[in-house]
């Protein structure tokens, strides 16, 4: 057993809740711009003054319509501006935030409204407010629904919140909070989940504080004065939420985008100085760049500064760093593309944070040899996201980082990740079951990973505890490795690999939609051609097994893909492949593509 642990930069006091310093900010500092939204396709800004006097009129607003101390709100919304507007205007009513994805089914509407008693949903159009309207009679604490964008003539949620709070004093509001404490709740998130159904994480506002003040303090050289972001995951997931708070409690302008097909565009106006993303948008990112470039002759080029780029990166972590030459190559390169790079994330961006799944290593390195830097991190919804991070100028590559101050991270016998500190969850909601599974009587939360930790306290996450897959053989193989190397390859927007208490391992793999046209037009095929054609065409396998060699080179021939199969359609959030934070939902996977599993297996020799 290993464990890590250093001394808390910050101490939350009992009586500290979210709102505190944002409503100090009308004082302090109102003309500072804090929120970004859209105007007519222009970011219009918002001074923290203005926020803080529409978030006291829309918590008026929502005690008018029966909200009190401890209610719970649901918020059904993709990213914008006034989620956030919302989220802090709850808290100020002394309520409870409960984030509802907008891809939610009916039954995981209804199962949360129920849960979690939910008296009032902000759903953020009609269509929406319509799938809450079918599972109304299931949920007998709702209320009322109101809708973020009516239909013609309607008046929205925030403008009707706001006109119907105008007459609250702030005293009233005063009363609400004053019985709202630390430890008190301030939002039920419900896990997406890979599997079964969500649970619900209770998070007060001590643990929301503590993960967002700690972050800041932790790596100051990227939440500093003049720092700013464009925040595009959805706000409903915990990470896009740390990322909200430590924007709002640091008073940095926050911009705000729904539509990841205008995110270049977005990126280029709002020149956001750091930004978080998931590993896939960064495979998608460098996938995309690579593939324009080989598309417009460039390929050799581009392959060149790539290699130059990790080669670079690599160096920055041996005595001595770059040498000569390396430098150099590097200097002309910066110029030819990585520079082209940048400015395509905003032209300011130097940091970025990745958090959800494992970053692949060389994808790392790539983009801090082309001058943005990683932050890999990891947590989980239970513990208010946030428990490791990697820093600006203290960066090991492969790692999540080491644990915020005043956390303890701790590797059991048996590769366990465990985790104590002041951002762990109180309980799951109403399943006092599933709690004291996940919470021993140490406080220690389980967090079903599995890792390990270096002297430095750098923490390595090697794979989910159930998802590690034993062959047949008895070989224990961490898919997640295989798995991100094969997503770095153009053609591959998914890979899952399979193997449990199978012969050897394999692969399912789905195209990626954006790239198929220019292979189609390169083998001289319609470029209309669509992904469910090509399942068994000899071309692109022979281009996929490449990938897959370039993948097993990485791993002992026994953990190596020994065959894959391509599926017909690409997994979505939609069609429920995958959760809404872009995990993989296995089971799930493993049962709609029965038939390709069995095509793979079905005639393998063991």
């Amino acid at each position: 057993m290993r464990e890590f642990t250093s001394p808390a930069l910050v101490t939350v006091a009992d009586d500290a809740t979210l709102t505190d310093r944002v409503l100090g900010f009308a004082a302090s500092q109102p003309d500072a711009p804090l929120i970004r939204h859209k105007v007519d396709g222009t970011f219009a800004d918002l001074t923290a003054g203005q926020f803080v006097e529409l978030v006291q009129a829309v918590a008026g607003g929502l005690v008018t319509h029966g909200v009190t101390p401890g209610s719970r709100v649901g918020i059904m919304s993709r990213t914008r501006y006034e989620w956030t507007v919302l989220d802090y205007a709850i808290w100020t009513a002394g309520a409870v935030t409960v984030p509802i994805y907008e891809t939610s089914s009916a039954e995981q509407i209804a199962w949360i409204l129920t849960d979690a008693e939910v008296g009032l949903v902000v759903a953020e159009t009609p269509k929406l407010a319509a799938l809450v309207a079918q599972v109304r009679d299931e949920a007998p604490a709702l209320r009322e629904v109101l809708v973020l964008d009516p239909a013609a003539g309607e008046t929205g949620a925030l403008e009707t919140l706001r006109a119907d709070g105008a007459a609250v004093p702030p005293a009233a509001l005063a009363e609400a909070r004053a019985g709202v404490r630390a430890d008190s709740l301030a939002t039920l998130i419900y896990t997406s989940g890979t599997t079964g159904r969500p649970k619900g994480c209770e998070l007060s506002h001590r643990a929301l504080l503590f993960d967002a003040l700690s972050s800041i303090a932790m790596a100051p050289d990227v939440f500093t004065a003049g720092a700013s972001t464009l925040l595009f995951l959805p706000l409903a997931h915990v990470f896009a939420r740390l990322v909200q708070n430590i924007a709002i409690q640091s008073c940095l302008p926050i911009a705000y985008t729904s539509d990841t097909k205008t995110l270049l565009a977005d990126l280029a106006q709002a020149k956001p100085s750091y930004v978080l993303a998931v590993p896939r948008v960064f495979e998608k990112v460098h996938a995309g760049a690579r593939q324009k470039a080989h598309n417009e002759g460039k390929g050799k080029i581009f392959d060149a500064a790539e290699a130059t780029a990790v080669a670079y990166s690599e160096a920055l972590a041996t005595p001595g760093g770059p040498g000569l030459v390396l430098r150099a190559r590097h200097a002309v390169f910066d110029r030819l593309v990585y520079a082209k790079l940048r400015a395509a994330l905003g032209g300011q961006v130097r940091n970025a944070v990745s958090g959800g799944a494992p970053l692949g290593e060389r994808l790392a390195h790539f983009f801090r040899g082309i001058g943005v830097t990683i932050l890999e991190g990891y947590g989980l919804t239970e513990t208010s996201a946030a428990v490791t991070v990697n820093r600006p100028g203290n960066v090991r590559v492969g790692t999540v980082g080491q644990p915020l101050p005043g956390v303890t991270v701790r590797v059991a016998d048996d590769g366990e990740v465990l985790v104590r500190g002041p951002l762990v969850f109180t309980a799951y909601h109403a399943n006092e079951t599933a709690t004291k599974e996940a919470l021993d009587a140490d406080g220690y939360f389980h967090t079903g990973d599995m890792g390990s930790l270096d002297v430095d306290g750098f923490l390595r996450i090697t794979g989910r505890k159930k998802e590690i897959l034993v062959t047949a053989g008895g070989k224990n193989v961490a898919p997640a490795p295989l798995e991100h190397r094969l997503q770095t390859h153009p053609l591959i927007s998914q890979a899952m690999v399979i193997g449990d208490r199978r012969p050897f391992i394999a692969a399912l793999l789905t195209v990626d939609e954006e790239a198929l046209p220019h292979w189609l037009a390169a083998h001289g095929r319609p470029r209309d051609t669509p992904a469910s054609a090509l399942v068994h065409d000899p071309e692109l396998l022979a281009d996929l097994q490449m990938a897959v060699d370039s993948a097993n080179a990485s791993v002992s021939h026994a953990e190596g893909i020994k065959k894959f199969s391509v599926l017909p359609a690409d997994f979505t959030v939609e069609t429920g492949e995958l959760t809404p934070s872009l995990k993989v939902r296995r089971s799930l996977v493993m049962d709609r593509y029965a038939s390709a599993v069995t095509e793979i297996y079905g005639t393998a020799e063991a």
